[in-house]
C-alpha cells in the first residue's frame, strides 16, 4: 500500500521494491513519479505551431491537480463517468488522470463518431461531463442534447470558432475550468490530496468500448491495479528507460494508446510525445525518433505499400540497389530465425546494404532510432513484417485484447518470427483449451462488462479469461493465432482454415486496400476487395489511364487485370482449398460510418456480408456480372444515388 505525507508526497515508494509492489491508483502512480528522481525530467512533449512544448513530471501532476480541483467546483461526484472525445494531446492526459484523480471513471470516445453513436455510448453509462475536442465534438452533443439530459456540462478543449457558444450554460472552455480549479485550490489547499489519498487500486479507473465486430460494442471496466499491472509486467519484459520516447498515434478510445500511456509510460518514466496533427505524423516521428511503437497493422501495411510504389517507378539503378538490399536482408534474417550463422560473404553483403539502403530507409520513414517496434489489433502477414526487419527494424509482432487490459504477448528480441506472436509477459498465465481457445490469467485482466453479467460470465472459464481467438503454440513455445474462433471456416470439403490467413496476404499487395474472404461450407473461396485509392490511382495516372472517382477507377479494365495478377501472385502461395476462385473490386470503400468496419479499421465480416450478399451470392451462381443500384455516401456526407454494374473476376 501506499503512505502520503502532510503535503502530499509518497513516503513509502522511495525504492523499487516499493514500486514493484504498488496497488495504488494511476493518479496516486503520477504523483509519485513528479516526487521521485525525475519529477523534473520530459514527461510530456507537444508540437504547437511548430514548437515542442515540454511538461515535466511535476508540470503534469500540476495541470492533474487544475482538472481534478475544476471538476469538483462544477459538482462531479466519486464514481460518476465522464466522456472524453478527445484527440492525442496533453489536455487529453490531464482531463482523463484529473477525473481519475477524484474518483470518476473516463470513457474514451472516438472524433470520428457521428452524433448518433456518441449520444449512445454516453447514454449507456449515464455521464455526467464531456470532454470534447473542439466545435466540430460540441456540435454533435448539441445535436443530441435531447438524448443527454444526464449530461450536466460539456468542457470543449479548443477555443477556435467557440466564441458564438458562450451564452449556452451547458458548455465551458477548458481554460475556464483550470481557472475553476485554481480558484479552489486558493480556498482549500489540502483538497486535491485529500482526494487522491481516497483512492483505491482496486477501484474502476476507466471504461473502454471494444471493437464490436459482430454488433453493439460491449464496455470493458478496467481497474487501476490493472493498469499498473501492464505497465510493471511491460517493464519486467523489456528494458524501458526514464526518459525514452513514445509517439501517440494511436485513438485515445483503444486500448494501446491507454495500456502505454497510463500503463507503460507512467510507470517506467518515458516521455511522451503529441505529433501536431494527423497531417504531420511522419515528420514529427523523423524529429522526434522515439525508440518505441506500437500501432495496428494497417500503419505498418501502408508504409510497406508506399515505400513499394515509390521504388517501382523510381530508375534502374536505385531499384536494382533496393531490390539487391531487400534480398539480402531477406536471407539474413531466414538465417536469424532459423538460428544460424551466416556467411562471411553474406555479412559483407549485408553491412554494405546498411550503409547505403537500410539507414537512409529507416531515417527516411523515421525509423532509425526504434529500439522495438511493435504491431497488434489485428492480424498482419508475415511478408508485412519480413519487409521490414530485412531492413533492419526490430518489427515484431504483439497479441493481446481489451479485455485482458492491452497487449500481454510479445516476441524476444532474439526469438522474432514473423508468424507467431511470440511469449507471454512475465506475470501472464497463458494456455489453450481442448477448443484450441487461448485462456489468459493475468494481473491486467479487466473486471467485467459494464451492466452486462450474462456477457461477463460467458467471458471467463474457471477463472480464466477466454479470448475468443484460436491458437496453439509450436516448438519453441511462441503462440500463433489461428484467428477469432468463430471466423475459422471449413469448406464444403471439410478444410478448415482462417480467413485472416489468406485476407492479410493479400494486403501485402500495394494496390489492394481492403480483402473481405468468404467461404464458409462452399465449394471455393470467393473474396470482394477494396483498391488502394492513392497507390492505384498513382498506377493509373503513370499510364495515361483516365478516371474521375473511386468507382470510376475500380471499373477500369487495367485495374481489373492488375488486381487479378496480384490475386493470382497470393494463390501461388497457398493450398488448392484455400485459392481465390472468384473476386469483385467493390464499388466503393468499406466505411464505419456504413457500420462496415469498426472504428478501429477491423472488418464487421456479418454486416459487409448481408451489405453484399447479392454480389455474394452472384459469384457463387457464376454470374459474368451484377447490377448494382443503391445509395453512396460521399466524404463530404452527403449520400447520392449509385447505378453500375460489377464485373466478377476468375483468378487461377
Amino acid at each position: 500500500m501506499i503512505t502520503i505525507s502532510e503535503r502530499g508526497t509518497f513516503l513509502s515508494l522511495d525504492n523499487d521494491a516499493n514500486k514493484n509492489s504498488f496497488q495504488g491508483t494511476v493518479p496516486q502512480m503520477l504523483a509519485y513519479q513528479a516526487e521521485s528522481g525525475i519529477g523534473d525530467n520530459p514527461a510530456i512533449r507537444e508540437k504547437a505551431y511548430g514548437i515542442w512544448d515540454v511538461y515535466s513530471w511535476k508540470d503534469y501532476l500540476g495541470y492533474v491537480k487544475k482538472v481534478a480541483l475544476g471538476l469538483i467546483a462544477i459538482g462531479i461526484k466519486r464514481k460518476e463517468v465522464v466522456g472524453l472525445i478527445t484527440d492525442n494531446h496533453s489536455e487529453w492526459l490531464f482531463a482523463e488522470t484529473g477525473t481519475q484523480a477524484v474518483g470518476g471513471i473516463s470513457l474514451n470516445l472516438f472524433t470520428s463518431a457521428v452524433a448518433g453513436e456518441l449520444a449512445i455510448a454516453l447514454g449507456r453509462v449515464s455521464a455526467a461531463y464531456v470532454f470534447a475536442e473542439n466545435q466540430e465534438q460540441v456540435d454533435k452533443l448539441l445535436e443530441s442534447r435531447q438524448k443527454l439530459d444526464h449530461v450536466r456540462k460539456i468542457i470543449y478543449i479548443d477555443p477556435t470558432g467557440m466564441r458564438y457558444y458562450k451564452d449556452n450554460d451547458w458548455i465551458i472552455s477548458f481554460a475556464d475550468l483550470l481557472a475553476e480549479g485554481e480558484k479552489l485550490d486558493s480556498q482549500n489547499p489540502e483538497l486535491f490530496h485529500e482526494e487522491l489519498k481516497k483512492g483505491r487500486g482496486d477501484e474502476t479507473a476507466l471504461m473502454i468500448q471494444t471493437s464490436g465486430t459482430t454488433g453493439l460494442p460491449k464496455m470493458a471496466t478496467l481497474s487501476h491495479n490493472g493498469l499498473i499491472s501492464i505497465g510493471r509486467m511491460w517493464s519486467a519484459a523489456v528494458d524501458i528507460k526514464p526518459g525514452e520516447n513514445w509517439l501517440s498515434m494511436s485513438p485515445p478510445a483503444w486500448i494501446v494508446d491507454q495500456m502505454w500511456c497510463f500503463g507503460v509510460a507512467l510507470y517506467t518514466g518515458m516521455t511522451l510525445n503529441f505529433p501536431e496533427m494527423p497531417e504531420t505524423v511522419m515528420d514529427d516521428f523523423r524529429e522526434i525518433g522515439p525508440s518505441r511503437i506500437i500501432t495496428g497493422s494497417r500503419f505498418w501495411e501502408d508504409m510497406a505499400s508506399k515505400i513499394r510504389v515509390k521504388m517501382s517507378d523510381a530508375g534502374f539503378i536505385k531499384r536494382y540497389f533496393f531490390n539487391t538490399a531487400e534480398k539480402t536482408g531477406r536471407t539474413m534474417e531466414a538465417l536469424r530465425v532459423e538460428k544460424k550463422s551466416p556467411p562471411w560473404s553474406l555479412k559483407l553483403l549485408y553491412s554494405l546494404a546498411s550503409v547505403t539502403v537500410y539507414r537512409r530507409l529507416l531515417d527516411r520513414i523515421g525509423c532509425a532510432n526504434f529500439l522495438g517496434a511493435y504491431t497488434g489489433g489485428h492480424p498482419i502477414s508475415p511478408d508485412v513484417i519480413t519487409f521490414f526487419r530485412s531492413f533492419g527494424l526490430n518489427l515484431k509482432q504483439c497479441y493481446g485484447l481489451t479485455e485482458s487490459g492491452g497487449i500481454f504477448q510479445i516476441q524476444p528480441d532474439d526469438e522474432v518470427k514473423p508468424e507467431t506472436v511470440g511469449r507471454p509477459l512475465p506475470g501472464v498465465e497463458l494456455k489453450i483449451d481442448e477448443n484450441q481457445e487461448v485462456l489468459i490469467k493475468s494481473g491486467s485482466v479487466f473486471q467485467g462488462y459494464y451492466q452486462n453479467e450474462e456477457a461477463t460470465r460467458e467471458a471467463f472459464r474457471d477463472g480464466w479469461l477466454r479470448t475468443g481467438d484460436a491458437g496453439y503454440f509450436d516448438k519453441d513455445g511462441h503462440l500463433l493465432i489461428i484467428g477469432r474462433k468463430e471466423e475459422v471456416i471449413r469448406t464444403k470439403s471439410g478444410e478448415a482454415f482462417s480467413l485472416d490467413f489468406i485476407e492479410t496476404r493479400l494486403k501485402f499487395s500495394p494496390y489492394i486496400k481492403e480483402a473481405v474472404i468468404f467461404g464458409e461450407g462452399r465449394p471455393f473461396l470467393t473474396a470482394l476487395i477494396n483498391i488502394d485509392l492513392g497507390n492505384t490511382g498513382s498506377w493509373a495516372e503513370k499510364r495515361m489511364i483516365p478516371y474521375t472517382t473511386y468507382l470510376d477507377l475500380s471499373q477500369q479494365s487495367k485495374v481489373e487485370e492488375l488486381i487479378l495478377a496480384e490475386v493470382e501472385s497470393v494463390n501461388k502461395q497457398l493450398l488448392d482449398f484455400m485459392k481465390v476462385s472468384k473476386f469483385i473490386l467493390l464499388y466503393k470503400l468499406l466505411d464505419a460510418d456504413d457500420e462496415e468496419l469498426t472504428r478501429t479499421g477491423k472488418v464487421r465480416r456479418h454486416f459487409v456480408s448481408e451489405s453484399y450478399s447479392r454480389l455474394i451470392e452472384g459469384m457463387y451462381a457464376g454470374d459474368a456480372e451484377i447490377p448494382v443500384k443503391g445509395k453512396i455516401r460521399y466524404r463530404d456526407g452527403q449520400i447520392g444515388e449509385m447505378d453500375t454494374t460489377v464485373r466478377v473476376l476468375t483468378a487461377s
